[in-house]
C-alpha cells in the first residue's frame, strides 16, 4: 500500500540548494509548517556539491551574481551564527587565498568593465598592469597577458561537503524531514503541482514544490511538462604535487584559456570546461574521469603558465557535473508562469555552492512572503527564456 504524506513545502534535491532553501524556510518564524526535502542518493556519493572545487568569488560580470557572492563571503565567514546546533558548528576551512583572473589583450576592456562594476557593490578587487603581476607573482609567465584582476579580500574556497552537511544538519534540527526517495512523477491539478510520487510508491501532497534538483533538474521539470534548459554537463577535478615551492602561495588562478588550478592539501587541483562543441550532455552515473583533458590542455598550459609546474606529478583526480543552463549560463530562481506552485532553484552552471547561501534565503523571502527582500533576484525568473531577456554571466569558469 503507498505511503500518504502531506507537506507545505516538498524541495526535490537535499544538495547544498536544496539544503539551503530548507534550512532559510525552517529559521523564519513565517515559513511553513511542515517541509520535506527529497533526496535519491542520501549518501551523496555521485552529488555534485562534494565534487566541486569549493570557490567563493565576487568576480562576476553582473549585479546578482556580485552581490550573491558578497553574502556567499559574509555566510561562510560567519558559519556559526546561522548554523550552529546546540553551540557547535563545522569549520568550512575557508582559505582567502583570491581568485586571479588573467586577460590577454582581446579579454581587457570586458576585465575593466567588469571590476567597475565590481567596484561599484563595494568588492575589492585590484585591476593589475604587467608591472604589478610581475612584482606579486613572480612565478608567472606573462606571455600573451595583458592584464589581471586580483581578489584582495573576500575571494578564496571552502570544503564544499562540510557546507552542505552543516545546512542539511541545521536545517533537520530545525524540524526538515529528508526522506530518501526519487520522484518518478508529479501530480497535475489544473494549474498546480498537487503531489510528488517517489519510486518506492509513497505519494506526498504537496502545498508547494521546488525544484533543487542539481544536475537532474531538467528531468525532474520535465515530469511537470516544462522544458527547462538545464542538463548535466561533466567536468573533470584533477590533483598534482609540485616540488618547487612557490612565493607567494598560488591563488586561484584563471588563465584566459580557461584552464584554471588552486592549492589544495599541500598540493594542486586543476580542471577546465571543455569548449562548446565537446561539452555534450551526460549521464550523472557516470563519473569516470576524463584523463584526456589533463595530458592535452590542463598540463601544457599550466607548464607554460606557471614553469614550475612543467615537472609536476598527478596524484589523483575525480569528476562530477555542472547543472549546466544551456541558455544563459546563470540561475533560474522563481516560480513557474503557468504553474502555480512549481519554483525554480537550478541551473547554477558550476556555480551553486556558493551561490546557495544568498539563493536559499531568497528562495525562502519569496515562498513567505511571495518576493525578494535582500538581493532582487527577478531578472533571473523562468520567464526570461521566453522573452529574450536573458542575463548574460562572462566570469564562467
Amino acid at each position: 500500500m503507498a505511503d500518504h504524506r502531506n507537506s507545505d513545502v516538498v524541495i526535490i534535491g537535499g544538495g547544498v540548494i536544496g539544503s539551503a532553501i530548507a534550512y532559510f524556510l525552517a529559521a523564519n518564524p513565517a515559513g511553513p509548517g511542515t517541509i520535506t526535502v527529497i533526496e535519491r542518493d542520501p549518501s551523496y556519493e555521485k552529488a555534485s556539491t562534494p565534487r566541486s572545487a569549493g570557490g567563493i568569488r565576487q568576480q562576476f560580470s553582473n549585479p546578482e551574481n556580485i552581490e550573491i557572492g558578497l553574502f556567499g563571503h559574509h555566510f561562510v565567514t560567519h558559519l556559526a551564527e546561522y548554523l550552529s546546533v546546540d553551540g557547535e558548528c563545522p569549520d568550512p576551512g575557508f582559505r582567502e587565498g583570491g581568485y586571479l583572473f588573467l586577460a590577454g589583450p582581446d579579454g581587457l576592456e570586458v576585465l575593466g568593465q567588469n571590476h567597475e562594476e565590481q567596484t561599484r557593490h563595494g568588492c575589492e578587487i585590484d585591476l593589475l598592469d604587467l608591472v604589478s603581476l610581475e612584482k606579486q607573482f613572480p612565478w608567472l609567465n606573462l606571455d600573451g597577458i595583458a592584464g589581471a584582476a586580483f581578489g584582495r579580500r573576500g575571494e578564496g574556497w571552502i570544503d564544499p561537503n562540510t557546507l552542505m552537511q552543516a545546512f542539511k544538519r541545521k536545517a533537520r534540527s530545525l524540524g526538515v524531514l529528508y526522506l530518501e526517495g526519487e520522484v518518478i512523477a508529479l501530480e497535475h491539478n489544473y494549474r498546480r503541482i498537487a503531489a510528488v510520487i517517489l519510486g518506492d510508491g509513497q505519494r506526498i501532497a504537496a502545498g508547494t514544490v521546488v525544484n533543487a534538483a542539481g544536475a537532474n533538474a531538467g528531468k525532474v521539470a520535465a515530469l511537470a511538462g516544462v522544458a527547462l534548459p538545464v542538463s548535466p554537463r561533466k567536468r573533470n577535478v584533477f590533483v598534482f604535487d609540485c616540488r618547487e615551492p612557490l612565493d607567494p602561495a598560488v591563488p586561484l588562478l584563471i588563465d584566459p584559456t580557461g584552464v584554471y588550478v588552486r592549492p589544495e592539501s599541500g598540493g594542486y587541483i586543476c580542471g577546465v570546461s571543455p569548449p562548446a562543441d565537446q561539452d555534450q550532455d551526460g549521464d550523472t552515473n557516470d563519473i569516470d574521469v576524463d584523463y584526456h583533458w589533463f595530458e592535452e590542455v590542463v598540463w601544457p598550459t599550466l607548464a607554460h603558465r606557471i614553469p614550475a609546474f612543467e615537472t609536476i606529478k598527478l596524484s589523483g583526480a575525480w569528476a562530477g557535473y555542472y547543472d549546466y543552463n544551456s541558455v544563459d549560463q546563470n540561475g533560474i530562481v522563481g516560480a513557474h508562469p503557468a504553474l502555480a506552485n512549481f519554483y525554480f532553484a537550478n541551473g547554477f552552471s558550476g556555480h551553486g555552492l556558493q551561490q546557495a547561501p544568498a539563493v536559499g534565503r531568497a528562495m525562502a523571502e519569496l515562498l513567505i512572503s511571495g518576493a525578494f527582500k535582500t538581493i532582487d533576484l527577478s531578472r533571473l525568473c523562468f520567464e526570461r527564456f521566453e522573452s529574450g531577456a536573458l542575463v548574460l554571466e562572462r566570469n564562467i569558469v
